[in-house]
């Protein structure tokens, strides 16, 4: 790991280091736009229910309505979306599905378009319900601003991923997330030196919140990598031949990555958002007592709902059928399993019983942050585990093995030129 790190500086690597900068002054200027706030908006002070993912995301720009508040979360919105659309829902995106890489590239543009559409309706819904006191012409205005910012993240992005390293729109969710992981250890910090505590004492449970913070991240970069490969076999190759290797067919541990999480709060915090805009005391009360993840009912539901979806998206994107299908279509095989509905019925075996770990484990680092502020005396902003964390190590994973290819491919192209 460490000389692939030294070999960004070699002389021959010269343009990769150029998109590493690139990169990074990219990100640079996406979380400065973080801090641009609209003039005449004033920040958000009461909770933001379904919205704190994006807030999130954005690096706190929501609450402090800048001119980034919604990031790329509408473009995120729109993209699970159209990957819904292709589970034959429509029949027109299933066959741009099929088209290969002219369907791809069609389907990305719709997505675009819709993000930008969506960027338009959230901040414009946004500022009618937590920015009350504006009215209709400062209201689309706000919306204006707030959606040429969505569409200056998408640019952004998109250089990113031609210029740069790793996935654009990827990249600045992570930048966003990464701004507000700061205030978790400066809470803890102070939260452990307030006077409640003596000042060895302080220090001491400090450190070991840092420790307990590293041991998560590890366990989490661990299942995010951690896969099963289901040997390969193919009719027209042979393993024992010289120079051949065996295939693999990988399945992730936690292929549905932080998905259900999301799904499952928007599910959970969109019943007080609506009777919140009605002011309906009556049913706010009911669910912040019994719906809401915070409260005891409410968080088994949540763990219920990330388990559910979990199995829905991990199937969704990994249909067993396809895949079985595709297997046969290319001469494959897995050695002792009959093609058709059998390969079909063992992969989604397979599947499964790694779906039903991933999703525990998932459930167990998203419950983290709750159970914490439920057992200890630390503020809400002090946080263990949860959807951001699980984000940006899976973006680092991603940036790192797409930064390792490059060079390996590097070193190969030196080396047939020394040999030659």
């Amino acid at each position: 790991m460490f000389r692939g790190f030294t070999q960004i500086f070699n002389k021959s690597n010269k343009d990769l280091r150029k998109r590493i900068y690139f990169t990074l002054f990219c990100l640079g200027l996406f979380c400065l736009g973080t801090t641009v706030t609209v003039p005449w908006a004033s920040r958000i002070t009461e909770g933001l229910g379904v919205l704190e993912i994006f807030n999130l995301m954005s690096g706190g720009g929501l609450q402090n309505v800048s001119i980034f508040a919604l990031g790329v979360s509408p473009y995120i919105t729109a993209s699970i979306i159209t990957q819904l659309l292709q589970m034959d829902i429509i029949p027109y995106f299933k066959d741009l599905k099929e088209e290969g890489y002219v369907g791809r590239q069609k389907i990305n543009k719709i997505t675009r378009y819709l993000g930008i559409i969506f960027a338009f309706v959230q901040s414009y819904a946004l500022c009618i319900f937590y920015l009350k006191s504006f009215g209709t012409v400062e209201i689309v205005k706000t919306a204006v601003v707030m959606t040429a910012g969505t569409s200056f993240c998408l640019w952004l992005g998109d250089e990113i991923t031609k210029k740069g390293i790793g996935n654009g729109t990827s990249m600045l969710i992570m930048a966003g997330i990464m701004l507000s992981m700061s205030k978790i250890f400066i809470g803890a910090y102070g939260a452990f030196m307030n006077g409640s505590y003596s000042t060895v004492l302080g220090i001491t449970l400090f450190i070991a919140f840092i420790l307990v913070y590293l041991l998560v991240l590890i366990g989490i970069i661990y299942i995010t990598i951690a896969e099963r490969r289901i040997p390969i076999q193919y009719s027209n190759r042979t393993t024992s031949a010289y120079g051949a290797t065996q295939n693999y067919l990988p399945i992730k541990l936690n292929a549905a990555g932080v998905i259900p999480v999301i799904f499952a709060q928007i599910l959970l915090t969109i019943p007080s958002t609506i009777f919140a805009l009605f002011k309906n005391e009556a049913a706010i009360t009911f669910i912040n007592k019994y719906i809401v993840y915070t409260s005891n009912t409410g968080l088994i539901l949540y763990c219920i709902l990330i388990i559910f979806f979990g199995y829905f998206y991990t199937f969704m994107i990994m249909n067993p059928d396809e895949m079985s299908k595709n297997l046969n279509e290319r001469g494959g095989y897995i050695p002792g399993i009959r093609p058709g509905s059998d390969t079909s019925k063992y992969i989604s075996n397979s599947i499964g019983k790694l779906t039903i770990v991933g999703s525990i484990f998932l459930t167990i680092i998203a419950i983290l942050p709750v159970l914490i502020t439920k057992f200890t005396t630390l503020p809400n902003s002090v946080t263990v585990g949860g959807t951001g964390l699980l984000i940006v190590v899976g973006v680092a994973i991603e940036t790192y093995k797409q930064l390792e290819s490059s060079l390996l491919a590097r070193s190969y192209k030196e080396r047939r030129k020394r040999v030659r």
